[in-house]
Formats: structure tokens, sequence, C-alpha cells
């Protein structure tokens, strides 16, 4: 059983849902085409690693790319919520890192097929402690930064998503239910690069906290 903490709590995690696709800049830089609806796709539980754990990077990729977000975490059942009604369904916020097999993805792409293998494996959910929603003033007003090795890669704010968390959960929850102890990942701003054995990484989302691996 996978747990991660809110406030002094151990929560069970349930499934981790992703968007993606979700800021203009990073559409821009990885060539993609604007969707006209979320882009939604799952981790399992296994893919988190705490925050001072470390990433393992798999034999089949060569190309893996970090993404800083923005985590919700779901504190009871939502479905077929309006977004006025969302965001009283988040129980806490924790600072994510969606980590890409870059070179998989494309490959899977170009054949058609689903991501997860490029997306969902072991250690490709590193995740903070979440704070209490309440600790939040405004989940659209955040400052997102990851610093690899020193040096800042990605310098984001939320108020450039193109859904907002509110948003994403209604629509995530139209599709299927979403239930307590599930974790929404609410996509990336521009600045995703590759990550190397050795690598440190420290990501930050202001009022939420911070989150430290590194690289196998």
């Amino acid at each position: 059983m996978h747990t991660v903490e809110l406030g002094g709590r151990s929560i069970p995690v349930g499934k981790i849902v992703c968007i993606g696709r979700n800021y203009a800049e990073h559409i821009k830089e990885l060539g993609n085409k604007t969707p006209d609806k979320p882009v939604i796709f799952m981790k399992p539980a296994t893919a988190i690693v705490a925050s001072g754990g470390t990433i393992i990077i798999p034999a089949y990729s060569n190309d893996c790319h970090h993404e800083i977000e923005l985590a919700v975490l779901i504190g009871k059942e939502a479905r077929g919520v309006t977004p006025e009604e969302a965001l009283a369904h988040v129980a806490g916020y924790a600072v994510a890192l969606d980590l890409t097999l870059r070179d998989v993805q494309n490959v899977q792409k170009e054949k058609g097929l689903p991501w997860e293998i490029a997306k969902a494996f072991d250690t490709s959910c590193p995740l903070s402690a979440f704070v209490p929603a309440a600790e939040v003033a405004d989940p659209q007003s955040l400052q997102l930064r990851l610093v690899v090795n020193g040096q800042v890669r990605q310098d984001g704010n939320t108020r450039d998503m193109m859904r907002t968390t509110a948003q994403l959960i209604a629509a995530v929850s139209a599709y299927f239910t979403l239930e307590e102890g599930d974790v929404l990942l609410t996509g990336t701003p521009a600045g995703v690069g590759r990550i190397c054995s050795g690598d440190r990484l420290e990501a930050a989302i202001e009022q939420v906290g911070t989150l430290t691996v590194t690289v196998a």
C-alpha cells in the first residue's frame, strides 16, 4: 500500500490521474497541437517516490525528462462535479514531478499506442508531503520552480494553466469517479529537459512546499 502524508496523517493512494498539455508554452516547446479537451493519462501508486528518495531511470530509455507540477489530493468522492463544486473535494496540495521517458513516448505516439510505459514506471512520480487545502489561498496563483544541479530549469506560475484546477477536477470526474486518496497532477510549464545519473532535483511551489530527489 502506497501512502502520502497530509498534516501528519498517512493517506492511502488510489490512482494518480495526470493532465498533459495544460500550459501553452510547454505545448509550443514540444511542438504539440493544442488540445480541445484535457489530455488525461494515469500512473499507478507504485510510481510514487517521496522527497529524499531516488529516481531510477529504466534501462529501456536514454532520454528521461523532468516536469514540475502542482499535485492535488482528493479528499472526498467527486463524480460529475461542476467547476464551482470541484475545490470542495480537495484535501491538499503538494509538489510533484511527472517524469517522462521522452524517447519511449515519441515511439509510442508514432505508433498510436498508449504512453504508460513512458510515464508510469516505478519512481516516475516524485511527490512531496501534502499541505491542507485551507493553507493555499489560491491554487491558480502559485509560483513553480525546478532547479537541477543548482541551475533553474523551470520557473512558471499556475495562473498560466489553460484549464484551472477546478476545471480539471470537473473534467476528469465526468469520465470516472475520483475517490478519497486519488492524486491529480495538473500539467507542467515550459522548460522541461533531460535528467541523468547523479543529478539532484529541487522543486518548490510557493505556499505548498519543496521536493528534493536524486537520480540513481
